[in-house]
């Protein structure tokens, strides 16, 4: 299996793992009782951490799909390449570092980690063109 699928296949668990962190953090705040209910009644913004799990987990759902379309037109064109392998390893990694960036709340290094997994994204999608 080539490493941009390999990437690929990690990056749906660490989307996963991004969702179900996000979960976690909300539930600890708004209860075990608001999570299994129908969440009808209206509930105050969530601040801190569970909000900025959230907003990781929306970000990745924004990028995601461009890196896994990405990846697998440069596989199923035979576009790989040791420089696009690496894209795809940087695209994973960055994100993995992004989540507890945001969670904690560092915003410059946050932005400079979203911007390394674009760039990876972009690297990806020059190597098709």
């Amino acid at each position: 299996m080539s490493i941009e699928l390999k990437m690929l296949a990690w990056s749906i668990l660490l989307g996963l793992a991004y969702v179900l962190v996000a979960g976690a953090l909300v539930t600890a705040k708004r209860g075990l009782a608001w999570n299994a209910g129908n969440r009808d009644a209206p509930v105050e913004p969530l601040t801190g951490p569970p909000a900025r799990a959230q907003r990781a987990s929306a970000n990745f759902l924004e990028t995601f799909p461009f890196f896994a379309a990405a990846a697998l037109a440069v596989v199923v064109l035979e576009r790989a390449t040791p420089h696009t392998a690496f894209a795809a390893q940087l695209y994973f990694w960055a994100r993995l570092a992004y989540l507890p960036v945001y969670i904690v709340g560092i915003p410059y290094l946050r932005t400079a980690i979203w911007a390394c997994s674009l760039w990876a994204i972009l690297q990806l999608v020059w190597a098709l063109l």
